[in-house]
């Protein structure tokens, strides 16, 4: 009996030390991002529940505001104390963070997922820096969108979208006549600095928008489609309120939703909070390309792996990188957060009008991309503030601000 007891207390204390070693070996993560609006929260619950099924422990670290979100994060890389996984968008800043080695490579992962196979070359590319991938990406996002009420055009009398931007000009006046306030405007510099680009590229098309951010190019035609460009968004002035300053891309999307505003200008991850308020593409509300546009302005998203020593947090940033791939968790993002699946192999069936419309366009190469993908920092950091600064100051003409927007080249 003796020895029996014996035998039981011994394995219970086996237990008890075994236990809590379990509990420390599961993979852990704590996720830092940006992504704390309706549409955004609920897509990024879809990895989280993921995560979890798979015995994963999620921490969720989001901040409001992309620029916050990303100062909190160097700010802790700086401290030595990161977080296992940041939300990252593609581009010239994560190669900043590479070449100072401060995040770790995924190469097992992806080569495991065959990345390489079910990624368009363009965002395979993006995602990986001195051969070795770094990324996992999460979604695409077009950049090219007017999202607008069905209820206000209709009140207003606009019975189609307007396919040139006399006929846009022409809607607006007609939903300022209406009683409706035309635009729904998000007052921030990198929101302002979207619809520049949306505008860019309906005036100079896809090959003049690539000559004039990769190339640099400023000559006869890049230049008179800057200052066409600039025109254009001036003229929009009049037709936003004055409230406009400082407001959240989310709260503009609410005004829309609402009915408050006709149109706004945004990526379609704005379609995350007309999902969320139950609105229905087609029938609630509409997405159309800028006026004129040959294509689409496109960034993506994707999760960024800072280097750690911890065991569970390792594992916790391999499950991540899978979790974030996979390809049914793909679509279930995309229709959440309203943006594109990056994996060419998913079901498309299941996604909107919309995504339907930028997936065409990404398939057809009439593509762009935002300017963090193709400028330093700094520079895309200089581009906003130049739209913002010229948005500000309505005496300013087309012919100057376009010699201050080449300036930021130089």
């Amino acid at each position: 009996m003796k020895s029996e007891i014996k035998l039981l207390l011994a394995g219970a204390a086996l237990f008890a030390a075994l236990a809590p070693a379990r509990a420390e070996d599961k993979p852990k993560v704590e996720v830092m991002t940006s992504w704390t609006s309706g549409g955004e929260a609920a897509a990024l619950e879809v990895i989280k529940q993921e995560f979890e099924k798979r015995g994963g422990v999620w921490k969720d670290s989001s901040i409001a505001g992309f620029g916050a979100a990303d100062a909190a994060f160097q700010n802790r890389l700086v401290a030595g104390d990161p977080p296992t996984a940041k939300q990252s968008v593609l581009g010239f800043a994560n190669a900043d963070f590479v070449n100072q080695g401060l995040l770790s490579p995924i190469g097992e992962v992806a080569k495991a997922g065959k990345w390489a196979d079910v990624l368009p070359k363009a965002i395979y590319d993006l995602v990986s820096y001195n051969g070795q991938v770094y990324l996992s990406p999460t979604g695409a996002h077009g950049e090219s969108w007017v999202f607008y009420s069905k209820d206000t055009f209709a009140k207003a009398g606009i019975a189609e979208e307007p396919k040139s931007w006399d006929e846009f000009f022409a809607a607006l006046d007609k939903l300022k006549a209406a009683g409706v306030l035309p635009v729904a405007w998000g007052g921030q510099s990198w929101q302002e600095s979207k619809v520049f680009n949306m505008i860019l590229l309906t005036q100079v098309g896809i090959d003049g928008f690539q000559k004039i951010y990769a190339d640099k190019d400023k000559g006869e035609a890049s230049t008179a489609g800057v200052k066409k460009t600039l025109d254009i968004l001036g003229k929009l002035r009049a037709y936003v309120d004055e409230g406009a300053p400082g407001r959240n891309w989310n709260d503009a999307t609410a005004m829309v939703i609402t009915g408050k505003a006709g149109v706004q200008f945004m990526g379609d991850w704005a379609k995350g909070e007309f999902i969320a308020a139950g609105k229905e593409p087609g029938k609630d509300y509409g997405c159309m390309l800028v006026p004129q546009s040959p294509g689409m302005v496109y960034v993506a998203d994707s999760f960024s792996f800072p280097k750690l020593g911890d065991a569970a947090a390792l594992k916790g940033q391999t499950l991540l990188a899978e979790v974030a791939m996979d390809p049914v968790v793909q679509v279930e993002f995309s229709l959440k957060k309203g943006s594109i699946p990056m994996r060419t192999d998913v079901d498309k069936s299941k996604l909107d009008v919309c995504a339907q419309k930028g997936l065409e366009l990404m398939s057809a190469g009439k593509i762009v991309p935002d300017q963090a993908l193709i400028l330093s920092p700094q520079q895309a950091g200089a581009l906003n503030d130049f739209v913002d600064e010229f948005w500000t100051n309505t005496s300013e003409g087309s012919a100057a601000g376009a010699e201050k927007f080449f300036a930021i080249f130089e």
